[in-house]
């Protein structure tokens, strides 16, 4: 304790502030993230199966869902946190704090996991898709069976990547009213001259993206051929 009180005096003036911020940002993380994954696979498959020559071919879907990826990536995402503050009030009831940023926070990380998605099952090698097309497997059933089964390797490696990625976008709007070690590094680290809560922040946030990177790891490698 006296270590601690020695490295990170700011920090254990009032260790309660860190703990909470900790724990706003493990809220964003998990209550965001598997609405994300579930879409962002979603829609990666939808643009990878309806693309030409896809296995349900539909050019109109996929141009549809191809420009909206695109649009969605090119807007930065401060700019479409105050885009989405109408949305997020009427979906939420609240703009601000953890809350108001599950919503931003889902349709900021959604179209770049959509990316990563796609690109992962458009690796996919053609003979196996061919293969289970000539044993009559219907379009559900290669959808389950080979893009997704197949595919468990380089999903974890993307969503692992995503993951890090979405972190960042959590820094970035709980330093704009939602709360978390982004708002907590900015107010206390910045704004007051206190480079212990600063590093304090980092620190826990390199920790929690070693353990995400470690299990991301470990199941990719698992579920290698």
């Amino acid at each position: 304790m006296s270590i601690l009180n020695t490295l990170f005096p700011d920090v254990m003036e009032n260790p309660d502030v860190f703990v909470e911020s900790l724990i706003q940002t493990l809220q964003m993380f998990f209550t965001a993230a598997p609405f994300w994954f579930v879409l962002g696979l979603f829609f990666g498959m939808v643009l990878c199966v309806t693309k030409k020559g896809g296995l349900l071919e539909n050019r109109p879907v996929f141009e549809f869902l191809d420009k909206l990826v695109n649009l969605c990536r090119s807007i930065p995402f401060v700019i479409m946190i105050a885009l989405l503050f109408p949305l997020t009030r009427l979906i939420s009831g609240t703009a601000i704090g953890v809350e108001g940023a599950i919503f931003p926070l889902i349709v900021g990380i959604t179209p770049f996991f959509s990316r990563q998605v796609e690109s992962v099952f458009n690796g996919l090698n053609p003979t196996l898709i061919e293969s289970a097309q000539s044993m009559g497997f219907g379009p559900l059933s290669i959808i389950w069976h080979v893009y997704l089964r197949e595919s468990i390797a380089g999903l974890a490696r993307v969503t692992t990547i995503t993951c890090i990625s979405f972190n960042s976008e959590i820094a970035v709007i709980g330093a704009i009213g939602a709360g978390g070690l982004g708002d907590y590094a900015n107010r206390y680290g910045f704004e007051r001259n206190q480079l212990d809560v600063t590093v304090a922040a980092v620190i826990a946030l390199l920790i929690f993206i070693t353990i995400i990177q470690t299990i991301g790891t470990f199941i990719g490698r698992k579920n290698e051929h």
